[in-house]
């Protein structure tokens, strides 16, 4: 499972005016990268009046959402064509077809191709192939300009676990690693542009390189980036899994400064007999491990991690052993899933737990993790720190992270404003309120 993000390309909420093409984006960091490769493609092919809507079904919420916002691009652009693609798009086609907003579905493994961006352009409907078929992930297409103080660069794609819970392979396929030459260029060509932090992101991105000739890690990888782009200041992992880091990758991530200091972790349960159930290749004894050896070599190395609440058969002793997790793996940035079944799924087969119970679970979990960010951001009272701006408004307000991903909220007035974003910069952290520092320049 992917780290989460719910960006959009284009503003969802605002009217589509005049003849430009908008993408809106639900779900992964991955759906992020690929959207800025399709409104790329989308300009280059001459679409226009369109807005292409790129979804996630990572959960049953994910996929109302998507339809949710097919109707709600419909009725501000009532003239407008609407495309639906991602992993709602890929598993469901057929769906989103027959809804009567939808013009035109375009699987996962053709969004990134110019032939179907001309298709479409050409008024016909694309045809959602067989995800499971693809032995390769798409990258030949055009380099947008990078508008952001970050850049997400896809190095992978699909996966080759069946996590019981877990409907992605279907929707992205089998796991496709980038080849390392193609992945310096475009880092290169991003870090060229003046961005500050790049990304590398996928579904799966521990499990980067044995489809490739000569089996590369994703040690080498990061090894050949930090090489051969020196002038890049910050590489970041997306989530990761811990069971795939073989001794190379950690002592990179330990020893390497330029490698952002915050690690996501796809960790689910903190119980055994449930990562069991979930066909998890970790346990929690090896999770807190991991966490402990990262921290004595790198101290200031924070962890984000998403975990399952309710999954079924969990019991309250089980559900004890995942919220102690929060602690003795020093978690600070939390994404809490209530579990809902997803229909094809092993998991949705198996005995249920009452709604209320996972709803009570889930809020504990939150509870429990805005407690261990609130400490977190306490820590950082008083002291200089160097963060990467994100926005800068007019006023002098805005926002920036952390090498560590904590964010930093700028406040008017001061002795300095923020005056642009994109920059790395030093800060005093003056407050925090319970979610963001507070800093002045």
């Amino acid at each position: 499972m992917t780290e989460t993000a719910a960006p959009s390309i284009g503003s969802p909420l605002a009217p589509v005016t005049g003849r430009k093409t908008e993408v809106v984006t639900l779900g992964c960091r991955l759906n992020a990268y690929e959207s800025e490769k399709m409104a790329e493609l989308a300009k280059s092919t001459g679409l226009s009046d369109t807005i292409i809507i790129n979804t996630c079904a990572v959960t049953n919420e994910a996929v109302r959402q998507a339809r949710q916002a097919v109707r709600k691009a419909r009725k501000r652009a009532p003239g407008a064509r609407i495309v639906v693609t991602g992993c709602a798009a890929q598993i469901d086609p057929d769906g989103f077809s027959s809804l009567p907003e939808v013009d035109a579905v375009i699987g996962n493994a053709d969004k990134l191709t110019a032939t179907a961006w001309q298709s479409v352009s050409a008024g016909n409907a694309a045809v959602v192939g067989d995800i499971m078929q693809e032995t390769t992930t798409e990258t030949a297409t055009p380099l947008p300009r990078v508008e952001r103080a970050r850049a997400y660069v896809q190095i992978q794609n699909g996966c080759d676990h069946r996590c019981t819970f877990c409907i992605i392979p279907y929707g992205r396929g089998n796991s496709r690693s980038v080849p390392i030459a193609d992945v310096v260029a475009e880092c290169r060509a991003i870090t060229a542009q003046g961005v500050k932090e790049v990304v590398l992101t996928g579904v799966d991105v521990t499990s980067y390189g044995p489809d490739l000739p000569g089996m590369p890690t994703l040690g080498m990888l990061v090894s050949r980036i930090l090489k051969e782009v020196p002038e890049l200041p910050r590489l970041r992992l997306s989530s990761i899994d811990g069971a795939e880091i073989d001794g190379h990758l950690f002592e990179l991530l330990v020893s390497e400064l330029r490698i952002a200091p915050y690690l996501h972790l796809s960790l689910q349960a903190g119980d055994n007999m449930i990562l069991k159930r979930m066909k998890r290749r970790h346990t929690r004894e090896q999770a807190i491990a991991f966490c402990a050896g990262i921290k004595e070599r790198r101290p200031e190395v924070t962890f984000g991690a998403d975990i399952i609440a309710g999954f079924p058969t969990e019991t309250d002793e089980m559900f004890e052993n995942s919220l102690k997790l929060v602690e003795e793996c020093a978690l600070t940035f939390l994404h809490v899933f209530p579990y809902s079944a997803r229909k094809g799924t092993p998991a949705a087969r198996m005995p249920q737990l009452d709604g209320a119970i996972i709803k009570d679970r889930a809020a504990r979990l939150r509870a429990a993790g805005d407690a261990a960010l609130e400490r977190h951001l306490a820590g950082f009272v008083g002291n200089r720190m160097s963060v990467l701006t994100e926005k800068a408004g007019k006023d002098g307000t805005g926002h920036a992270r952390l090498a560590d991903f904590t964010e930093v909220r700028f406040e008017a007035g001061g002795n300095g404003h923020l005056r642009a974003a994109g920059h790395i910069i030093d800060v005093i952290i003056t407050g925090h309120d319970g979610r963001a520092l507070v800093a002045t320049l």
